[in-house]
């Protein structure tokens, strides 16, 4: 035992002195190209272009350009960088960038759908294949992923993240990075991650896009901060700051944010860039008044990378003047040089020619994708039984603007994929899976914003034939996003009016709700018997869909994001404060007067065709000492008649501290599958760790009784106590 100890400890060593040696060695060689380097190259590698810019191949001749993005395939990247390493005077390659988001050819679910799945293993998957991919077309760094918290459905990227939680949002942030970076940037299969937007930036005022946002630091610390430092901790090799203004000061131009935090206090030593044009922007800002000025605000404030707007070149005579310090713009480029050094960009500028025919949108990256998009259906209602469905009905109705329409499943930044990728679509998936008896009824009914009288008529008339109406309706794959921003969340159009119409003929109806963020659908919620959450599931959506909605598959999606009933509940999360006034009959609490305070689905919610019990919660002691942990168990039992995965969920509160907190915590989950029948304890460990809050400009953990539940979601569950002895620390 003592000799494989020591073989082991031996092997850390050599590891250690190994990625040592390398580090050393790629210092060395960028301190060696500073050396040579003019002014206009070192500002140079801080520019980033799209392929926009008519003199674009000129400036990559001179040196003026070290990155491009959004510009994609193999002959095209290839053709610029050979320009950049054969023709410009030092041969330094180009990074190119993409808003890899959800995938590359092969599209998975959105990202808020991706975190349905409450299964960061499902994500990590996603990246390793958009990886892949990407990588093929020659890129080498993807704009993602977004984990920004956001709290607002009005706000159009919510789509983008992984919905209101941090802890959750952290999980899902670590295995982003895991799944696009893998173990070593220089491999074959690696893109660089870039965690964005730093930060707050889904807080923005009124749910509109890149309006600005005020917080307390508490709130910023214990909120939206922690995804961003799970990606630091998982290495992420750069960060993106967010377009908003922080408590009054932009991100872009935040020293206490970037050097503070980022660099200082969590040790931050990718780089980091601009969003797009976000350093000009710092003029309607109203915190510079020229390019140049915002220039100098930007880089001085630690923002490595200029997007777009060139204005980092605009510097060079004041470094030549000795008026703006060449050590800061030294501090960038070391920073872009070393992220280039790790890709192995100096040692295999290309890629190969044919690698897009050889890994473009494989067999096995489509079972992914399939597997994801079913994992990520969250059941909401189903009344009766209604799912799922018999694939020996008679007939069936399918209604919608959707049943026909591929390109709609890949919803927004669906980067290189296409429409014809798509396996097949709604329609064609339903008339697979049933029986070939079975009848399979098409009626549109309206269109995603208008529509006219006869087609709702003639849907009706067609769910009048139906045995069973499965309606397919929601936003459109380009309602959701960046600059998507909506002051309604009702299904656009005629859409609501069409449900209500064919509610009204007596007929059983599974609503199918398409959408890339929640949607306030109050009266389906009350008279639609069966109600799925179908997301934009990309490429596999169409099977996806009909394995839940038939049953080859048993939902097990949850909620990452709660859904309001209205517009005016907004902001609603589940880890909100206390208030002095919690709501009762009495008419002077905290409540509204036409309509109740809870949401349509909590987060955390959703069903399954089995039924899960959960029974016998145990605390292993009353006590924590202030150095030690508990477990924390509960029974769950399958009840029903298939097999099923269920999330349990495991949440906190601290009833009595020295501040308000909230009224529950996420701190823990476990996918668990269980046969029918089958029964298992589901252990969680609890540490003092899990139990601090920010105050007074540092992390505390009190002493006192706290609050512990093992459940379904977040507002039921088997309510336990312990206590935590010792001084507050």
């Amino acid at each position: 035992m003592k000799t494989a100890k020591w073989f082991f400890c031996a092997s850390l060593l050599t590891v250690a002195s190994h990625l040592g040696a390398q580090t050393a060695t790629i210092e060395a060689k960028v301190d060696a190209l500073l050396e040579k380097m003019t002014v206009e190259e070192k500002l140079g590698q801080l520019t980033q272009f799209t392929a926009a810019p008519t003199d674009l191949k000129e400036q990559i001749a001179q040196g003026r350009v070290g990155s491009v993005f959004n510009f994609g395939g193999s002959v095209n990247t290839n053709e610029l960088q050979r320009i950049a390493v054969e023709k410009s005077r030092l041969g330094i390659p180009l990074l190119f960038g993409h808003d890899v988001i959800h995938g590359y050819r092969t599209i998975f679910p959105n990202p808020l759908a991706i975190a349905a799945t409450w299964d960061p293993g499902s994500a990590e998957r996603s990246a390793r294949i958009a990886a892949i991919e990407a990588r093929a077309a020659g890129i080498r760094w993807t704009f993602a992923p977004m984990i920004d918290i956001a709290r607002d459905p009005r706000w159009g990227r919510i789509a983008e993240g992984a919905g209101e939680d941090p802890f959750l949002g952290s999980a899902f942030a670590r295995a982003y990075v895991r799944g696009f970076q893998g173990s070593d940037l220089s491999a074959g299969d690696s893109l660089m991650a870039c965690a964005k937007h730093y930060v707050a930036y889904g807080a923005s005022e009124a749910g509109r896009d890149y309006n600005t946002t005020d917080l307390s630091e508490r709130t910023l610390r214990e909120i939206y901060l922690p995804p961003f430092k799970a990606a630091v901790e998982a290495n992420v090799g750069s960060m993106m700051t967010g377009f908003n203004a922080l408590n009054g000061i932009p991100a872009t131009a935040n020293p206490w944010l970037v050097e503070g935090i980022l660099r200082k206090e969590w040790g931050f030593d990718g780089f980091i860039v601009s969003d797009y044009q976000a350093v000009e922007q710092l003029i309607p800002h109203g915190v510079a008044a020229t390019k140049e000025e915002a220039a100098r605000k930007a880089l001085s404030s630690g923002i490595d990378m200029n997007m777009v707007d060139g204005a980092y070149a605009l510097l060079a005579d004041d470094v030549r003047a000795g008026r703006f310090p060449v050590a800061v713009v030294d501090r960038a480029v070391r920073r872009v040089l070393r992220a280039k050094f790790q890709l192995g960009l100096f040692d295999v500028p290309y890629v190969e020619a044919d690698g897009e025919d050889r890994l473009f949108l494989l067999p096995e990256h489509r079972a992914a994708a399939r597997e994801v998009a079913e994992k990520s259906v969250v059941l909401l209602r189903n009344e009766g039984g209604l799912l799922p469905l018999s694939k020996e009905i008679a007939t069936i109705a399918l209604i919608g603007p959707f049943i026909e329409d591929g390109g709609e499943m890949l919803g927004s930044w669906h980067a290189a994929g296409r429409p014809e990728d798509v396996t097949t679509t709604i329609a064609r998936a339903i008339r697979d899976e049933v029986s070939p008896e079975t009848t399979v009824l098409l009626a549109q009914g309206t269109g995603l914003l208008e529509g006219p009288d006869s087609e709702i008529e003639r849907a009706v008339a067609t769910a009048r034939l139906a045995d069973v109406v499965v309606a397919f309706l929601g936003e459109g794959g380009k309602m959701s996003g960046e600059a998507r921003s909506r002051v309604s969340l009702a299904m656009q159009g005629r859409q609501e009016e069409l449900l209500k119409a064919v509610v009204a003929t007596g007929k059983p109806v599974v609503l199918v709700v398409k959408s890339g963020r929640p949607l306030a659908i109050e009266w389906a919620a009350e008279n639609v018997p069966a109600i799925v959450y179908g997301w934009f599931l990309g490429t596999e959506a169409g099977p996806a869909l009909a394995n839940v909605l038939f049953g080859d598959v048993n939902p097990s999606g949850k909620l990452p994001v709660t859904i309001p009933r209205s517009v005016g509940q907004i902001p609603i999360y589940y880890n909100h404060l206390r208030t002095g006034r919690p709501a009762t009959e009495n008419q002077y609490t905290s409540k509204y007067i036409d309509s109740p305070n809870e949401p349509l689905w909590p987060f955390g919610y959703g069903l399954s065709y089995t039924q899960f019990a959960y029974s016998d919660l145990a605390v292993s002691s009353p006590t924590i000492e202030p150095d030690g942990s508990i477990t924390v168990s509960a029974l769950l039992a399958n009840r029903g008649d298939v097999q099923g995965e269920e999330v349990v969920q495991l949440y906190l509160a601290d009833p009595v501290a020295s501040v308000s907190r909230p009224v529950r915590e996420l701190k823990g989950f476990k996918r668990v599958a269980l046969a029918a029948g089958e029964s298992r304890r589901v252990e969680f460990t609890i540490t003092p760790d899990m139990l601090r809050f920010w105050n007074e400009g540092s992390w505390v953990v009190e002493p006192g009784q706290f609050l512990v539940w093992v459940g379904p979601d977040s507002q039921k569950g088997l309510e336990g106590t312990f206590e935590l002895r010792g001084p507050a620390r």
